[in-house]
């Protein structure tokens, strides 16, 4: 039955392809009644009888499909009859799943006698399969976009890798038998990892497959006619799935597979067991192939233990640290390319070609590499994944990322029209004037002048992303004039400098030049770093990065407010990262990071010092935004439980490290506003504060848990059981209590429990509750002073106890009552005025409140107390106050300094809390000064003087903890405020004249 000539709908073909559908309708026709005559001769119905009833939709598709696929049209001339089995079966509109996949090419399967059977069933439901995909992408039915393209082609390798290992796995049983079990007794199967985009899972239409093969265990088949090592046997099994689906025979192919990516290369093992590709990569390992593996993926064969292996990988892929040596690599790997691409004239390849599909994946890829490590938000194989969660991370923009996915989405799109035309894996733009009114015509785009336009633009827009993500900072320094002013010293003159290059006369005058007071030291510690012992011992990636960051960080030392000083403080911190040169990648990728490494180190030789003992640090310098703007505490507990969600609860190695980790982070940007001057005194302190109890509610949570999951629940005084917050307390005493920490401050702390003391826990592992109580105690306290590399938490002192160290190490509410109402001396009633709850259990935290209210507010002796307090007051000065040089005054322990004021403090708390309990509300001294003044117990004005002489000694005293100086200042400077508090306590506590 011949069809009629107006069966296609022509309305939306552009004019110029007309003829070449008329072509393509021809040879379809004739095939249709070829097939007509072979049903006749059968006795089947006809296919044309069915074709004729497609719907109007249907046959518009047809003629746009047909048009511009000769892959489609070869198939359907070849199929008539696919076409309606793929309506039938809803695949011209959706993707089938995986299961319906599996089950189509399973049945088939079972026919399949021999190889050959096995390799013409493989590549009929692949083409039958990628026609229903072609359709698909050129009509885009709803819910069809560029991603459903690439996760259908994707899934469509990973169920024909599956089916055919299967299919051999069982043929070749009764010859090889089967490989013997793993050490744990599971089955051993191959392991088939997909990398690169079938590894993303976004293969594009006529894609390679880049595989490695792995197996897990050594040993020996078993069950067969022949036992095989498992080495051998992996080998061959590997040989024929590759055959399987890249042979090319009559019906074509399946997949065309790539095995280059595997250790060593073609020359390396087809198949390696889990310890030796562990091995390969630790000793071996490449950057190229840190980049490939970041898209691994288990997919066919043994799944699990593909994830098993991936994770014995991860940290060869993602490193620990900020990786800046990754965007070297890339930059290398890019150059490469472009160097290939202008040798064989691609320049319009819109994958390698400038602004093209690679660019893209470069820029999402170098976050990965960079940062993978410690935001393991970015461990995921898909491109578009990662790409979207950049913004979140404050690594790209959201307005790029916006341009970035759609421009992307584009070129892939571009790709997939040109890979549908004939079935051929090309990025190049058609010569052929019909092919490219086709190519416009899939895009929707007017005519082929059009399409270039807006490719153009794309590329464009690609090109400058990548250039901001992967260029060279030398290059954007001299591009931008910033090291090369007239009259000024470029990255060249520095260059000379450093590698001695230059007569000693003529570098001292250079640096005498560029600003250098002691350009003859200057020199002198230059050369020293240069001709180091640990210099000269450097690798040759290490000795290049050094190479490549010193005239960048010299550059960058001339431009600060006292070169010789920056020299001086910066030159350790170099030192220290001379055998973790990925700290040079990171400052030479970041001149930014630079300007302000010069500046705080300039301004603190603290902060130099944190940096070079812990480089960890130089992170921080590449948010400028969070620099110099401390977290408050709900920000603190936010970041630090996103911080410890992506380590393992049983890595308490990676956890003890990001709690340090965290903390010295946090602290520098305190510092850093600090000397920025963006943060008041009081608010440096609270911000410290905030870090500590964030860090103690943690560390408590954590110490709970461990217990818990060992003993099981402690029972409460009432025998009910304590529920999955922690029954306990971490009370803070002296400066963390008073809100006042310093950056080298110590903890003073102090731990209350309520449990049932009599009782034991209800674990499987059952213990008294006391000792569980203590146990808690001591695992918080290793876990705040155990020292890992980025050293400790903080020091913990636990003297303020019920009878100190002599006491126990925790008690229970109850027993810290009694023994602050019978037992504790004054002084410890002053350090109460001090305590207060920072971590632990609200309704504790309410009991302890009460228990302090009640013996802070005691009718006291006011005569005894002023005794006690002054006796107290004179033996602390007899021990640290009076050494002062002459002219010099001792901000905390000289008389009218901060421990005159928190005296004063405590002894008015002390004295006056049972008239006026509002004083027994607050455990800082300018609160207790403000309350001292609204409640009329001291006169406002000298309540004023003494918060301002309060805050300006507290003030000096932080400058000096940041430029490692004694807390000392000139007599001089705090005349006026030192009077200020010695008139007070001479009126406050010196005794009476008779």
């Amino acid at each position: 039955m011949a069809l009629p000539a107006d069966f296609l709908p022509v309305d939306e073909i552009p004019t110029a392809l007309r003829p070449a559908l008329e072509k393509a309708w021809q040879r379809l026709s004739e095939s249709l009644a070829r097939a007509d005559n072979v049903a006749e001769m059968t006795g089947q119905e006809p296919p044309s009888e069915n074709w004729l009833a497609l719907g109007p939709e249907r046959r518009r598709q047809l003629a746009r499909v047909i048009t511009i696929s000769d892959f489609a049209l070869d198939t359907l001339v070849r199929y008539p009859e696919w076409l309606l089995h793929l309506d039938a079966g809803g695949e011209l509109d959706e993707s089938p799943t995986a299961e319906t996949l599996t089950a189509w090419l399973g049945e088939r399967l079972e026919s399949a006698e021999d190889e050959a059977g096995l390799h013409a069933v493989l590549r009929r439901f692949r083409r039958a399969r990628m026609l229903g995909i072609v359709w698909r992408d050129l009509v885009r039915p709803a819910g069809t976009d560029m991603w459903a393209t690439t996760a259908a082609v994707s899934q469509l390798a990973e169920v024909s890798l599956e089916g055919a290992l299967g299919w051999l796995e069982r043929h070749f049983e009764p010859r090889w038998g089967r490989p013997a079990a793993r050490s744990d007794g599971s089955e051993q199967r191959l392991v088939v990892l997909g990398m690169g985009k079938f590894g993303a899972g976004e293969l594009n239409l006529s894609s390679d497959i880049d595989l490695i093969f792995a197996y897990p265990e050594q040993g020996d088949t078993e069950g067969g006619r022949t036992s095989l090592a498992h080495q051998e046997y992996f080998t061959k099994l590997g040989q024929k799935l590759i055959a399987a689906l890249d042979a090319v025979t009559a019906d074509g192919f399946v997949f065309r597979v790539d095995m280059r990516l595997r250790p060593l290369g073609e020359g390396g093992p087809l198949v390696g067991n889990f310890s030796s590709l562990a091995a390969y990569y630790q000793d071996q390992g490449r950057e190229w192939e840190r980049y490939a593996m970041l898209k691994a993926r288990p997919v066919a064969g043994d799944l699990e233990a593909g994830g098993e292996l991936l994770g014995n990988l991860r940290p060869f892929v993602y490193r620990k640290y900020l990786d800046f040596g990754a965007i070297e690599s890339l930059r290398e790997m890019k150059g490469l390319i472009n160097r290939e691409v202008k040798r064989r004239g691609m320049q319009a390849n819109i994958k390698l070609g400038p602004g093209g599909i690679r660019e893209v994946e470069f820029v999402v890829q170098a976050f990965q590499l960079i940062r993978g490590g410690r935001d393991t938000e970015l461990q995921v194989t898909s491109l578009r994944t990662a790409l979207l969660r950049l913004p979140a991370l404050g690594l790209l923009p959201q307005d790029v990322v916006d341009e970035l996915e759609p421009d992307y989405v584009f070129l892939r799109d571009l790709e997939h029209v040109l890979q549908a035309l004939e079935d051929r894996q090309t990025q190049s733009l058609p010569d052929d004037e019909l092919d490219r009114e086709r190519v416009a015509l899939a895009l929707d785009m007017e005519d082929w002048p059009a399409l270039l336009a807006r490719l153009e633009e794309v590329r464009g827009r690609v090109r400058g992303h990548f250039d901001a993500v992967i260029a060279d900072p030398e290059e954007e320094i001299e591009e931008n004039g910033e090291a090369a002013d007239e009259g000024g010293l470029s990255l060249d003159d520095w260059r000379a400098l450093w590698c001695g290059e230059l007569e000693p006369q003529e570098a001292e005058a250079m640096l005498a030049e560029a600003g250098f007071d002691e350009a003859e030291t200057a020199l002198r510690r230059l050369v020293g770093l240069r001709q180091s012992r640990q210099v000269q011992a450097m690798q040759r990636i290490g000795y290049d990065r050094l190479e490549a960051l010193m005239p960048l960080l010299l550059d960058a030392v001339a431009a600060s407010d006292a070169p010789d000083t920056a020299l001086e403080r910066v030159l350790p911190l170099i030192e220290s990262v001379l055998r973790r040169t990925a700290y040079l990648a990171l400052l030479r990728e970041n001149p930014e990071a630079l300007s302000h490494l010069m500046g705080l180190c300039s301004a603190s030789p603290w902060i130099a010092e944190q940096m070079a003992r812990y480089p960890i640090l130089l992170d921080e310098l590449l948010t400028p935004a969070t620099l110099y703007t401390p977290a408050d505490k709900e920000r603190l507990a936010d970041e630090l439980r996103q911080a410890l969600g992506r380590i393992p609860e049983d890595d308490e190695e990676a956890q003890l490290e990001a709690l340090r980790v965290f903390k010295h982070a946090h602290v520098l940007r305190v510092a850093a506003s600090d000397i920025a001057g963006t943060r008041h005194l009081m608010k440096v302190s609270d911000y410290l504060t905030y870090i500590a109890e964030v860090l103690l509610e943690t560390v408590l949570a954590m110490a709970w848990r461990h217990l818990v999951r060992k003993h099981g629940y402690p029972l409460r005084r009432d025998g009910s059981r304590a529920g999955a917050e922690p029954e306990f307390l971490i009370v803070g005493y002296g400066k963390l209590g008073g809100i006042e920490l310093g950056y080298g401050s110590d903890l003073d702390l102090v731990f209350i429990h309520d449990g049932d003391s009599r009782g034991e826990t209800d674990g499987t592992r059952p213990i008294d509750a006391s000792v569980f109580f203590t146990r808690l105690g001591q695992r918080i306290i290793h876990l705040l002073t155990a020292v890992t590399p980025a050293g400790t938490l903080y020091e913990v002192d636990m003297r303020l106890r019920p009878s100190g160290n002599a006491g126990l190490l925790v008690t229970t509410l109850d027993a810290f009552g009694e023994y602050q109402r019978r037992e504790a001396w004054t002084w410890e009633h002053q350090a109460l005025v001090r305590a207060r709850v920072v971590a632990g259990h609200p309704r504790l935290a309410t009991g302890f409140d009460a228990v302090r209210s009640e013996i802070l507010g005691r009718e006291r002796d006011r005569e005894a107390l002023r005794e006690e307090v002054v006796k107290m007051r004179h033996k602390m000065r007899e021990h640290l106050g009076g050494k002062s040089e002459a002219g010099q005054f001792d901000l905390k322990h000289d008389p009218g300094g901060m421990v005159d004021i928190e005296f004063l403090c405590q002894f008015a708390v002390l004295a006056m809390g049972h008239e006026t309990p509002e004083l027994l509300r607050w455990s800082d001294n300018m609160r207790i000064l403000e309350t001292l003044e609204s409640s009329g117990r001291l006169p406002a004005e000298e309540c004023q003087r003494l918060r301002d002489a309060y805050l300006a000694l507290r003030s000096t005293a932080h400058r000096a903890s940041l430029t490692r100086e004694a807390a000392r200042g000139r007599e001089a400077d705090f005349e006026a405020h030192r009077q200020t508090v010695i008139n007070a306590w001479q009126r406050l506590l010196e005794p009476p004249t008779p």
